[in-house]
């Protein structure tokens, strides 16, 4: 019976995690207008219902791909395929976070912090570095 409730309570919280994520997820890619703007850059208002599908099955797809054992063998020419899709997304993720930025010296202004720009960016920038050495180096 103590297995049974251990095993419910890992389900619940995996269930959470994972609304809590794709949630966010979400709410990253319609806060940044990734969607929209792709059909305005490319003038293809008309594939909209496309892109959207698109990315909710590549989500679904993918985690169940992370979920599964299974291997691939391919051919470096077919990983070189995957890896310009994976460059294709977050090249267009880092233009929308770029597109986004404009917000901050608005907020910075309107909250006082006009004079600590430079330093609120400079925290930014150095945050990222010392996470990104933390995660590739120690953990």
């Amino acid at each position: 019976m103590a297995q049974i409730a251990k095993d419910i309570l890992a389900a619940f919280i995996g269930l959470a995690g994972g609304i809590a994520v794709g949630s966010g997820m979400v709410a990253f890619l319609v806060v940044l207008d990734i969607i929209p703007r792709l059909a305005q850059i490319t003038h293809s208002f008309k594939s909209i219902h496309a892109y959207e599908a698109a990315v909710v099955t590549g989500s679904l797809v993918f985690t169940w791909v992370d979920f599964g054992d299974g291997k691939l063998n391919l051919y470096p020419m077919s990983t070189a395929l995957v890896g310009l899709f994976a460059g294709c997304f977050v090249g267009m993720l880092a233009a929308a976070l770029t597109e986004i930025i404009n917000v901050l010296p608005i907020l910075a202004k309107r909250v006082g912090m006009g004079s600590y720009m430079i330093l609120l960016l400079m925290a930014m920038i150095f945050g990222k570095v010392v996470g990104s050495l933390f995660e590739w180096l120690l953990y």
